[in-house]
């Protein structure tokens, strides 16, 4: 339990830059719902993320390619600040709109719980940062982009990171000025996304030369190796997101479910891959809920005596 992030006072923002503080690099686990953050929370992670590729996919059926809402992002953020306090980092895509936009979306943000938010240097028109013929907006506009976010700040300790695509289109030198400018702009830190080697993460650190310059993306089956922690660390980077790892394996979970019902007539034999009754219990402190309303029916029974 961090010392520093979970003080009654502390904001969302503060709790998340005490559990930065705390780690090195500290793993970002994505949550596909609130149930999962319970589950991440329960592992002794101390920071969950809600990706925008996972929630289009998750909770929509929708491939990754901005097709998602600011207050369909919003209503999931909720969902999450309400049954996890573990601070919450955002993908917001690339902001849902205009400068306005941006703005009233930070501000939504705040309101509603989150302790940190990423957004990106892609046109609206987006796609996977691991897919190719991605398009950019110029330096300056993410620039403004930024500093919207900025400006519209509630808390000054809510997090703000750039992430740039730009390595895949432009190369490394022109990636690191993008990021050495956004970091100019106010970004607190600069997803470098779609690294393919370590050498690249030293770049962007090398080249910001700030406390907690550069999250990595440690997304599965992508153009980014599975890094350990201690290579990153070895690197200078800061944080490490792993965004749709265990909603991977619980779709691979649902599949072989799926699939045994039908070919065995009976998921018997994939039993020992589901979570009990009993764990989920515990998870959701599910008797104390239970207690609450024996208590409740027992003095209505009373009282009808």
């Amino acid at each position: 339990m961090l010392i520093d992030s979970y003080q009654p006072s502390a904001s969302p923002g503060q709790r998340f830059r005490a559990a930065l503080a705390h780690s090195q690099p500290l793993p970002i686990v994505g949550a596909m719902n609130p149930f999962c953050a319970l589950l991440a929370q329960r592992a002794g992670h101390q920071a969950i993320y809600l990706a925008g590729g996972g929630m289009a996919t998750y909770s929509h059926g929708l491939p990754d390619l901005g097709l998602t809402t600011m207050t369909e992002v919003l209503q999931d953020v909720r969902r999450m600040t309400d049954a996890c306090d573990l601070p919450l980092m955002v993908d917001v895509d690339t902001g849902f709109g205009g400068l306005f936009n941006i703005a009233r979306l930070v501000k939504g943000l705040i309101k509603d719980g989150a302790a940190a938010m990423h957004i990106e240097d892609q046109v609206q028109l987006k796609r996977c940062g691991h897919r190719p013929n991605k398009a950019l907006v110029s330096t300056a506009e993410m620039v403004d982009r930024i500093k919207s976010c900025v400006d519209a700040r509630t808390d000054d300790a809510f997090f703000l990171v750039a992430r740039t695509d730009s390595l895949a289109n432009e190369g490394l030198p022109a990636a690191i000025d993008r990021a050495c400018a956004y970091m100019e702009a106010g970004a607190d830190m600069v997803f470098a996304e779609a690294c393919a080697d370590l050498g690249q993460y030293r770049g962007f650190v090398q080249a910001i030369d700030r406390p907690h310059a550069v999250l990595a993306n440690i997304t599965e089956f992508s153009m980014t190796p599975t890094f350990t922690l201690d290579e990153l660390r070895q690197a200078g980077v800061s944080a490490a997101l792993y965004p749709l790892s265990a909603a991977r394996a619980m779709a691979a979970a649902a599949q072989n479910v799926y699939r045994a019902i039908l070919e065995d007539g009976s998921p018997r034999k994939v039993l020992d891959a589901m979570q009990p009754r009993t764990e989920l219990y515990e998870v959701l402190n599910y008797h104390a809920y239970e207690a609450k309303y024996d208590e409740l029916f027992a003095a209505g029974a009373g009282a009808s005596r």
